[in-house]
């Protein structure tokens, strides 16, 4: 019963001290570092969550157990915005080019992709515009 008692408070929330000591990256600090920078980021982040398993494994401390799930997302920060930095380096290099690459074209749905372009699509033939133009629409005056 005694061990019961101590693994249960090991189990407690932690207190506002142990959550102080923890830092959660902001994104708008993070889109302000370069690409190399944020790698930097992700490799610490990645090596403190792999210390913080050693510690849950060898039953570390609660604080430490409860930093798992602010340096996961962490980690989730810095590769998000690291491939929105990648995305927009890449659709800047191939802005203007005729052939873009799929994962930046438009989404749409497939039959929208599929469909005819405007111009295309009130395209005439040339027996089309010789026919429009000898057989006008006729007027009719209705006077009343």
């Amino acid at each position: 019963l005694a061990q019961g008692r101590i693994a249960s408070a090991d189990r407690r929330a932690p207190s506002s001290l142990d959550l102080a000591a923890m830092v959660k990256m902001k994104a708008y600090e993070l889109r302000t570092r370069t690409s190399k920078e944020l790698l930097k980021e992700l490799d610490e982040q990645k090596a403190e969550l792999a210390q913080l398993r050693v510690a849950k494994v060898s039953g570390g401390a609660a604080s430490k157990l409860a930093k798992i799930k602010i340096v996961r997302k962490n980690i989730a920060r810095v590769l998000t915005v690291y491939n929105t930095k990648m995305k927009t380096e890449a659709r800047n290099t191939y802005k203007g080019k005729k052939f873009v690459p799929l994962d930046l074209r438009p989404k749409k749905t497939r039959k929208m992709r599929r469909a005819l372009k405007v111009e295309q699509k009130y395209m005439k033939t040339q027996k089309q515009k010789t026919r429009s133009n000898n057989f006008p629409m006729r007027r009719f005056a209705v006077a009343m």
